[in-house]
């Protein structure tokens, strides 16, 4: 657990005296916490996930090894960008390839990490669902389409696309391990000393329940603990993961994206009942 203070005292700023926690993993958390901190907010880093390789690569080097039989390359994560480019560097293979092939980019994160690539993505849905990408691809019937995504990806998308015809490969080329949040956050819940608890998946929010449900001194279960902070989430899947736990949530982002979710928290500390869950 780690606290980040920011370097700014003006209580012009939205969140200016919040105390904000994100459960992101560490190793991608750097933005979302930086822009809490420039707007007053103090973040506590309460990491529920980490990423790390696939136990194995064997699927992921036969799919770069074949990627010129692909018409379509999906990516729904910055980290699956990452982590497929990664691997494809280190078995030696050339990016021309993928360069060649029609790429799909959910969100803006994604496109930006496939833009640094030097290449531009076919498509970017008009929202970061993979209902989206399913309506907006346009007609699959016979084609080969690779999704490389973690381990704990929803089968939702690449199930949606075999419905309309296509032959659709699907590697993990990253996991999400739990992260070692909770006893710090237990403390901090306990005594009211947070304002509020963000969550960007539904993994962060099914590890941190289990990380405060495994602190056994607290006579309060995970959920009530959680239940005594506002609660916001960085889109519907991840609310409903909340929401299936017993988490009430607070707010939940309009625009599934980290500079959603902190539009979506200001919004909520500010009274506003725009993106707020009934």
């Amino acid at each position: 657990m780690q606290f980040s203070s920011p370097s700014i005292d003006n209580a012009a700023y939205p969140l200016q005296g919040k105390r904000v926690v994100v459960t992101r993993a560490r190793e991608q958390s750097k933005g979302l916490v930086e822009q809490l901190q420039s707007l007053g907010a103090e973040v506590v880093e309460s990491p529920a996930i980490t990423i790390a390789p696939p136990e194995t690569y064997a699927p992921v080097d036969e799919a770069i090894i074949g990627l010129d039989r692909y018409d379509w390359v999906i990516f729904t994560s910055a980290n699956a960008v990452e982590a497929f480019t990664a691997r494809l560097a280190q078995i030696s293979r050339s990016m021309e390839t993928l360069s060649t092939r029609k790429l799909c980019a959910v969100g803006p994160a994604t496109a930006a990490a496939i833009n640094k690539l030097g290449c531009k993505p076919a498509l970017v849905p008009t929202a970061y669902l993979a209902d989206a990408v399913i309506e907006e691809i346009g007609d699959v019937k016979g084609h080969r389409i690779l999704l490389p995504a973690a381990d704990i990806a929803r089968k939702t998308l690449g199930e949606g696309l075999r419905s309309k015809g296509a032959h659709v490969d699907e590697v993990t080329v990253y996991r999400t391990t739990a992260g070692d949040g909770g006893g710090t956050l237990a403390d901090l819940l306990s005594t009211d000393k947070v304002d509020a608890v963000t969550f960007t998946s539904s993994s962060t929010v099914r590890n941190t329940v289990d990380n405060l449900a495994s602190r056994a001194t607290y006579t309060e279960g995970a959920v009530r603990l959680l239940n005594r902070a506002k609660v916001v989430c960085i889109g519907p899947v991840t609310a409903g993961t909340a929401q299936e736990l017993g988490v009430r949530v607070d707010a939940v982002a309009s625009e599934h994206t980290a500079q959603g979710l902190v539009a979506a928290l200001v919004a909520l500390f500010a009274g506003d009942t725009e993106g707020k869950t009934s």
